[in-house]
Order: C-alpha cells, then sequence, then structure tokens
C-alpha cells in the first residue's frame, strides 16, 4: 500500500523500526547522529559540481541524491517519533516565524540574514 502522508510514513518507520527491535537504538542522540551523517551522504554527489551541473545530474546520480533525501526523511521522521514531534505543525510553525522575521519586503531578492 502506497505511503500518502506524513502521518502513515512515521507509523511505517515506526513499524519498521519495531519489527527489527530497533527501538532500543533509537534513542536522540543516535538518531540525530545518523540523520547527520545521512545529509552529509547527501552532499556527496554535488561535491565540487557547478550550479549548473547540480540542476542537472545524470540519472545514477539523481538515484543517489533521491535515497540519500529519503535516508534523511526516514531519520527525521524517526526523531520526531521518538520525541513526539508533530513535523507539519513544526514546519507551518517555523514558516510563520520566518515570515516575520523576513518579511517579503526586505528579503526579496536577498541572501543576506
Amino acid at each position: 500500500m502506497p505511503i500518502t502522508s506524513l502521518e502513515q510514513l512515521a507509523a511505517a518507520v515506526k513499524e519498521f523500526g519495531r519489527e527489527r527491535d530497533w527501538h532500543q537504538y533509537h534513542d536522540p542522540k543516535n538518531l540525530t547522529a545518523a540523520l547527520i551523517v545521512e545529509a552529509a551522504e547527501l552532499l556527496e554527489p554535488f561535491q565540487w559540481l557547478t550550479p549548473e551541473e547540480s540542476l542537472n545530474l545524470p540519472a545514477p546520480k539523481r538515484e543517489a541524491v533521491r535515497q540519500e533525501m529519503a535516508d534523511v526523511l526516514i531519520y527525521l521522521v524517526s526523531l520526531a517519533n521518538c520525541l513526539d514531534i508533530d513535523l507539519l505543525r513544526a514546519a507551518e510553525d517555523k514558516l510563520a516565524i520566518n515570515a516575520a522575521k523576513y518579511p517579503v519586503e526586505k528579503a526579496r531578492g536577498s541572501c543576506a540574514k
């Protein structure tokens, strides 16, 4: 059955770990470390590419990026499960904070903080 929501993904990730008895290793410290490792692996296919090259990845590199993105998402969802954090609500709240911090009229077209 295809996963079509973050809630379904969270349940599937939790079940995957439960079936393998991995909950004993899935504490916030270990999950955060794993997330950082996967994020670093996500960067690897882009290393030394020009911006143009990074937008036009060959199929094998694109698939590697796709899989690393999935790993990052899975570990992030695992961490959210562990800490009982609603990721959609957290993202919604953070977007509101960022909108106040970076109003369109001041931030448009600028990467300055």
